[in-house]
């Protein structure tokens, strides 16, 4: 007979879940299955399609039979792009033995806790932030500490850090631009967190998907701070700013010992980012900087619109400096964000997502993407002041 006590899953999964956004995006399903028009707006990936030399990158690949295994880490000519690119718009001096490419950011970030988290560690995590991060540290059975943002900015980082650090806390989750808020976090804010992180002797994982979409301000890299680029992991996607989420493409940078840490996850989960991706990558990476410019002025314009049509109807919302998500206060509607989340779906068919899955310092918000198309947004704006009524 069976051992009763082998017929369960591992205990560190007790803590893990499964993200509200996947259970907000099925109900969105069903509502169109029954044939609703529902004003999407509760996605995180970009209104426009996969650029074509991107895509024919992939092609010729396959019509070259780049269908073989590659080398775990990356094929050559990525590895050696990624450490231009990171030069050039990161400052961030790395080899081609300290990138690795990953599929997607979500395996870079997934690899980052796994190398450095030990059970019983502790992670500084300013709040909101992306949903799967608490799970990510709690799989490795770790524990999140949530750090107010707005507080932290007001009262000032390092203080604020220090506040909430306790003496088993390993690292500091640095997520800029930010998911939800759009927060863009100063240099002189970098440099607060770096020398905390240096008096501290803490490791820092720097999530960096939206390094392209910053419309106030300019986006800094920790990791090109002195003495920073050996203690952190530096995590990047192609998801945002070219449009392949679908694509599962993404990168990491770090010093030794923490590649080799990264490579053994990387090696044992899925060997590798698939290899036509690979040369779709190598061709992303050759888009000129006017056309990443003007991607970005799309998005701004779509922030203005969208931004002022919360406002006009009394939901109050400061404009992101970065990323592609309004974060307007939504108690007018409900102080309980996935009430007032599930009365607009219900009431005026806008999918948003909930402030308090991303942390304590989200409630009484709600998450709009704004990474649709104007005539979406002109829609939405219509249907939030007939709701508002």
């Amino acid at each position: 007979m069976a051992n009763a006590g082998a017929m369960r899953v591992a205990h560190r999964l007790d803590e893990v879940g499964f993200s509200d956004i996947v259970q907000i995006r099925n109900k969105v399903m069903a509502l169109r299955a029954a044939g609703e028009k529902v004003h999407a707006f509760h996605g995180g990936e970009p209104f426009f399609e996969t650029p074509e030399p991107i895509k024919q990158a992939a092609v010729k690949a396959l019509a070259d039979n780049q269908t073989h295994y590659a080398p775990s880490s990356g094929i050559a000519p990525l590895r050696e792009a990624l450490v231009k690119k990171l030069a050039a718009k990161n400052n961030i001096d790395a080899t081609v033995d300290e990138v690795i490419a990953t599929v997607g950011g979500s395996q870079a970030l997934y690899g980052a806790f796994q190398t450095v988290l030990d059970p019983g560690d502790d992670v500084l995590v300013f709040d909101p932030y992306w949903t799967p991060i608490s799970d990510l540290i709690r799989g490795t059975q770790a524990r999140p500490l949530l750090v107010p943002t707005v507080s932290a900015r007001r009262n000032g980082i390092r203080k604020t850090l220090k506040q909430f650090s306790t003496p088993k806390t390993r690292a500091i989750y640095y997520n800029t631009p930010q998911n939800p808020s759009g927060v863009v976090f100063t240099r002189a804010e970098a440099e607060e967190v770096a020398a905390f992180a240096q008096e501290r002797d803490l490791l820092v994982i720097a999530d960096e998907a939206y390094e392209d979409l910053v419309y106030e301000g300019e986006h800094f890299s920790i990791a090109s701070l002195p003495g920073m680029a050996e203690r952190t992991i530096t995590c990047f996607t192609f998801s945002k700013t070219y449009a392949m989420t679908g694509w599962r493409a993404g990168y990491a940078v770090a010093k030794e010992p923490f590649m080799t840490g990264l490579r053994k996850i990387v090696l044992y989960s899925t060997n590798g980012v698939t290899t036509p991706v690979q040369y779709a990558m190598v061709e992303a990476l050759k888009t000129t900087g006017k056309e990443i410019a003007a991607r970005r002025e799309d998005y701004r314009k779509r922030r203005d619109l969208l931004v002022a049509a919360l406002n006009a109807v009394g939901l109050t919302c400061e404009p992101p400096a970065g990323a592609f998500y309004a974060f307007p206060n939504v108690e007018k509607i409900s102080r309980n964000s996935k009430e007032a989340a599930r009365l607009l779906l219900e009431k005026a068919h806008i999918a948003t997502i909930p402030g308090s899955v991303f942390g304590a310092q989200g409630e009484g918000y709600l998450r709009f993407s704004y990474a649709v198309t104007l005539e979406e947004i002109e829609e939405c704006a219509k249907a939030l002041k007939k709701f508002l009524k």
